[in-house]
């Protein structure tokens, strides 16, 4: 594809706005053989959302990201005229880009990331925080346990948070303190989903570790998973 097509978000869509994000809410989707998977990106800090072209890419596991098709003002432009029939996109009001996928059979299974190229100085890419796609009959199910534990150790305090039976593995967990601000750093952990031996279901555990005077302190686990998001806070000991 030519180069300029790459590059077509005009840099006046940015001047004076705020810090252009794209969020994919949903981590996952899972879908049924033969049924059709939507998912979906809203753009925020864009003026002229409906003009701005929004690049969906599919990444399996070891491969480079793929670039499907991209949309701006008017129908897909797909990168493999093949892609056709099986991908469709189409923008929603100011802020919402939808991809849905037809006819879905396991070689489907990939993430998927909404794009856009700003130009504020130089071209950077803006990339979605990813949603992916599993082909399976199994129905998703919500965390049936969500809850901090804590432990005091000389001069430090350990929040456990603890996430416990749902699925699919697929979870996003984020700290935050009582600003709303997310907690990052080395002092934060976060384990992989595990299984437990004959469950169907995952669990996943993320660790806060703050100094001791900062006891009196809230902070939040938060997930967002398939099923929607929670949040829990524990303050003091």
């Amino acid at each position: 594809m030519a180069w300029e097509c790459l590059f077509c978000f005009l840099s006046f869509f940015l001047d004076g706005q705020a810090q252009v994000l794209l969020k994919q809410s949903r981590p996952s989707v899972t879908v049924r053989t033969t049924r059709t998977a939507r998912i979906e990106c809203v753009a925020q800090g864009i003026s002229g959302f409906q003009s701005a072209y929004i690049h969906w890419y599919q990444h399996m596991p070891s491969r480079a990201p793929q670039r499907i098709l991209y949309i701006g003002s008017g129908q897909a432009t797909y990168d493999d005229n093949s892609y056709r029939n099986k991908y469709t996109s189409w923008k929603q009001g100011t802020s919402r880009c939808v991809l849905t996928i037809k006819d879905v059979i396991p070689d489907d299974t990939a993430t998927y990331y909404c794009t856009l190229f700003t130009v504020s100085g130089y071209y950077n890419k803006v990339f979605g925080s990813g949603t992916k796609l599993i082909v399976s009959g199994k129905l998703h199910s919500r965390p049936a346990n969500f809850e901090i534990l804590q432990k005091e150790h000389k001069n430090q305090i350990m929040y456990v948070c603890l996430i416990e039976k749902f699925y699919p593995d697929v979870i996003r967990v984020t700290w935050t303190d009582k600003g709303n601000k997310i907690v990052e750093g080395d002092n934060i952990v976060k384990g992989d989903a595990w299984k437990p031996t004959k469950e169907d279901k995952y669990s996943i555990s993320s660790w806060l570790t703050v100094p001791a005077e900062k006891k009196d302190e809230n902070y939040y686990c938060n997930y967002e998973h398939e099923t929607g998001k929670e949040s829990v806070t524990k303050q003091g000991i």
